[in-house]
């Protein structure tokens, strides 16, 4: 399903004002809808005791909407230097935070080692003997291979490029001992956007095994395992919700079994970036042109480097006209943004209300993966941040992109190195 009807009960009716007072294009966040989804989450996974969310900042990284996270208990799981920091200036610090990169720099493990260190999640057994300064508390990224089958989006474990083999993982945990670690967890991402709850019960399943399996060699007893995320929305009005309620039920269980023979059960971490915040998010854009060739064409103020997953996915976003609910009377458009790419659409040969320039769109389901995938091709810049509060304000939460920010790179002192 679209944005939830709650949030288009409060958005829709004052979404000519928020344009007006902002200007246009915007992506606008739904604090209420962030905060009961947080405690849905919570609440489902209560019988498994040290449950906890690590939100994936790659989603929504914006200081405002960490806060939020923040104050729902949740940690934050990075994958960079500028997502560490953030995170901290949120108030995570420690074992709040989990750093779990790819081809990682020592750079990158200096900083997650810094102000109080964090959880490290080492993606690759050959970075083992690079980590400069080892803590004591380490986990594993693992990948099943050909033991698992990957979803659509997150492709062939085979093929993936992330985390260590079936057959490393003894090794790796074994070569963690020898330099220091004492403590241990287990984390694995095989799905994105997963609406089938069977496929993540089954993950949480393997790591359990994994665990029982490592136990049974190397006598390690792990504190947490982390399930990944990869919970999916429903993008498309038919689309059917994953079952969360079912979901926790049968993981639940799971650990339950674990405990009853082992005497003792991991706690469960989760790394839902999507879930928590992609429906509660909308791209807002303004038709300023209409354009009759072999399609109809609907030109917008917003292009791809606000949203560029239907480019990059193919992904359908669901588009509403502000002030034309009735779909009977309807024009097949292409929704188009500036961008000099023949893919810059956010919509192909969608029948919507007839639409006039002027007219407000808004875009749903843009709170993942939305302004955080943006980019400055064809010098086409970033759309402001705003949040729609649990009080029905509005707050900018991030400006709009200028052009002095993107010149900003070109300010520098010269530096030539002479030839020899």
């Amino acid at each position: 399903m679209p944005i939830s009807q709650s949030f288009q009960d409060r958005l829709f009716p004052i979404t000519d004002d928020i344009a007006k007072h902002y200007g246009t294009p915007f992506h606008i966040y739904d604090e209420a809808g962030i905060r009961a989804t947080g405690e849905e989450l919570k609440k489902a996974f209560s019988g498994i005791e040290g449950f906890r969310e690590y939100y994936a900042v790659k989603a929504l990284p914006n200081p405002r909407i960490l806060e939020l996270m923040q104050e729902l208990d949740f940690g934050f799981d990075c994958s960079s230097i500028p997502e560490l920091i953030m995170s901290r200036d949120a108030g995570g610090s420690g074992e709040d935070i989990m750093f779990t990169s790819n081809n990682t720099t020592e750079d990158e493990f200096l900083a997650a080692a810094a102000e109080g260190g964090s959880i490290l999640n080492l993606d690759d057994i050959s970075l083992i003997a690079k980590v400069p300064v080892f803590p004591e508390l380490v986990c594993f990224r693992y990948n099943p291979g050909p033991r698992r089958t990957g979803n659509i989006i997150i492709g062939n474990p085979v093929e993936a490029k992330y985390g260590i083999s079936h057959e490393q993982v003894i090794s790796a945990y074994k070569m963690a001992m020898e330099r220091g670690a004492k403590r241990f967890g287990l984390h694995t991402m095989v799905a994105s956007n997963e609406r089938d709850y069977s496929y993540i019960v089954e993950t949480a399943r393997m790591l359990l095994q994994i665990s029982a399996m490592v136990e049974d060699e190397l006598g390690i007893r792990f504190e947490f395992l982390n399930i990944g995320g990869g919970l999916g929305i429903p993008y498309k009005p038919e689309d059917s919700p994953l079952d969360l309620d079912a979901m926790a039920k049968e993981i639940t269980e799971l650990f339950n079994d674990f405990k009853s023979e082992h005497g003792y059960a991991p706690r469960m971490y989760m790394e839902s970036g999507r879930w928590i915040t992609g429906p509660h998010g909308a791209l807002v854009t303004r038709a300023i042109n209409h354009k009759s060739i072999y399609r109809q064409y609907v030109g917008v103020d917003a292009c791809m480097s606000s949203l560029m997953r239907p480019a990059l996915y193919d992904a359908y976003h669901h588009v509403d006209v502000i002030g034309k609910s009735d779909r009977t009377k309807s024009e097949t458009y292409d929704i188009a943004g500036s961008l000099c790419e023949n893919n810059d659409k956010f919509a192909v040969q969608r029948d919507l209300p007839p639409i006039h320039e002027g007219d407000l769109l808004v875009i749903h389901d843009t709170g993942a993966h939305g302004h955080a995938m943006g980019f400055q091709y064809n010098g086409r810049l970033r759309p402001k941040e705003l949040l729609l509060r649990t009080d029905g304000s509005v707050e900018l939460i991030r400006r709009a992109e200028t052009n002095e920010d993107y010149f900003q790179t070109l300010s520098f002192e010269e530096n030539v190195l002479p030839a020899k």
